[in-house]
């Protein structure tokens, strides 16, 4: 995780995909305490940082074989404010009915 814009660009060509796609490309390190983010703003590149001081980034699971998973919106945040969203249940709301 020492890599900045070259080493990352790097990581997401190994993987074949496209760096100028507009997409977000998340790493972690193994200790799960680093991620580093790389995307194309249409100027250029951007990479983002964040070191834990305590606990770590709790990451989706990622099926065998894979390399990648993609994440939406929600998952990514809760990634980034270290939220276990794998134990976070969905819970439904049952309005009363009126009358």
């Amino acid at each position: 995780m020492r890599g900045s814009f070259n080493a990352l660009a790097g990581a997401v060509r190994r993987l074949g995909l496209d760096l100028l796609d507009g997409h977000l490309y998340v790493f972690v390190n193994k200790r799960r305490q680093l991620a580093k983010a790389l995307w194309f703003d249409r100027s250029g590149f951007c990479v983002l940082a964040k070191r834990l001081e305590r606990g770590t980034f709790q990451i989706p699971a990622v099926p065998e074989g894979a390399s990648q998973v993609r994440v939406d919106a929600a998952t990514l945040a809760s990634l980034l404010a270290c939220i276990d969203f794998t134990a976070v249940r969905k819970h439904w709301y049952h309005g009363r009915g009126s009358g």
